[in-house]
């Protein structure tokens, strides 16, 4: 029995014939039938769907292409394969160097920001990218799973060994100082897409921290106020403006800011129930909807593959936010529970950003689908996230030797 964040928890009994022979932390050969398959199948499935989906998206736009209808889909193949062996990576990586690494995945994530806004490239209004070798990266990305685990190390480090851990004023402010710096040069480039995201997810992790919820309702408001503020004192730019005034009235500038929301929702409504099929949506191959391989790929869904094949793209979603919560649940110790519950966070409320602007509920903020969208960038950190969760579940479920059998030894 262990108590983790205010609660007793067991660790649930292994199965015979599990895995390998453990580590006394745990640790070792990855042990296959530890693995939550389920979590793993979904993430197969947005991911093929997601490389069928850019396919379909780019091949007709020789603009993009430079003529090679299968351009896109050879570049994101790449980044899969990448994107995989980094996931599997994390996953068979021991628990302790987890932990150990942390701090190093941190300072790359803060560094790589800070190289933005000295040497990055600006794309679509925004100072986000680095270019390196002709290829293209985007830190903040690294950076969301970088506050992820530093938060949950910080609160891990000050509550494990306590016989009643409780979340304090101590904690919220170092996991709040984790995340802050990040969010600053994240806020410098400006990304507010991401922005928002990190500070959906942050929210998340300390609520499920037990931090007292009038440090919630503080954070909320004080969010609120910053937003009020930058408005009126004209710290947006222009065309981050006009995205919102488009998304409170599409019909104000349908050929400007509201332009992307409209043929979003044109396409999204001529699939119908199963579609127009894959490689003959019209708003699709007319290349109506910018970005629709990037932000906008889930139109692409929408209008190809209909509600049924949309509708999957959302349930796999799902599936993937409810086992990491699973995972977080059945987590024993405060990092894994921590670090899950984050990356459940994270996903969830970016796939709702990106849904919802493509269906005209949210505001246009440039934020990527998760396993879904092209890019190498917000890929590989999903993925390496989803090692990450890997991990976690086979240390829950790893079984651990006796102390008799230690004391043997």
């Amino acid at each position: 029995m262990s108590t983790v964040l205010g609660r007793t928890t067991a660790r649930p009994a292994p199965r015979s014939g599990a895995g390998t022979r453990p580590t006394p932390d745990g640790a070792g050969v990855l042990r296959w039938r530890g693995v939550d398959w389920v979590l793993v199948g979904a993430v197969l499935g947005l991911v093929t769907i997601g490389t069928l989906l850019i396919w379909s998206a780019t091949s007709s736009r020789d603009a993009l292409t430079g003529g090679d209808p299968t351009a896109f889909l050879d570049k994101q193949v790449v980044n899969v394969v990448i994107g995989l062996a980094l996931g599997v990576t994390v996953a068979v990586v021991p628990h302790r160097w987890i932990r150990l690494l942390t701090p190093v995945a941190y300072a790359g994530a803060v560094l790589g920001l800070v190289l933005v806004l000295v040497m990055g490239s600006t794309i679509n209004g925004s100072r986000s990218w680095l270019v390196l070798g002709g290829q293209s990266f985007q830190p903040s990305e690294l950076a969301k799973l970088a506050v992820v685990v530093g938060m949950a190390l910080v609160l891990a480090r000050r509550l494990e060994g306590r016989w009643r851990p409780r979340v304090g004023v101590v904690e919220v402010v170092l996991m709040l100082a984790v995340a802050g710096l990040p969010a600053v040069l994240i806020l410098a480039q400006p990304d507010l897409g991401t922005m928002l995201v990190l500070s959906a997810t942050v929210l998340g992790v300390l609520g499920i921290s037990g931090a007292p919820r009038r440090w919630l309702v503080l954070l909320v408001g004080s969010g609120v106020a910053v937003a009020v503020a930058a408005v009126a004192g004209g710290v947006l730019k222009a065309y981050q403006v006009d995205r919102f005034l488009a998304f409170t009235n599409p019909d104000l500038d349908p050929l400007g800011a509201g332009y992307n929301v409209e043929q979003a929702r044109i396409a999204v409504g001529n699939g119908g129930l199963v579609g127009q099929g894959l490689f003959s949506g019209s708003q699709t191959q007319s290349g109506f909807v910018p970005e629709q391989h990037t932000d906008f790929v889930f139109t692409v869904a929408g209008e190809e593959l209909g509600l049924v094949g949309a509708g999957l793209v959302v349930v796999l979603l799902g599936v993937v936010v409810w086992r990491a919560l699973t995972i977080a649940r059945l987590s024993d110790d405060v990092f894994g529970r921590v670090a899950a519950a984050g990356i459940a966070c994270w996903f969830g409320f970016q796939a709702f950003q990106n849904v919802g602007m493509c269906l005209g509920i949210m505001p246009v903020t440039g934020v990527p689908l998760p396993f879904v969208s092209y890019g190498g960038s917000s890929l590989f950190a999903g993925l390496m996230a989803v090692g990450l969760l890997v991990a976690i579940r086979l240390r829950a479920t790893a079984p651990r030797p006796s102390r008799y059998r230690l004391a043997a030894r």
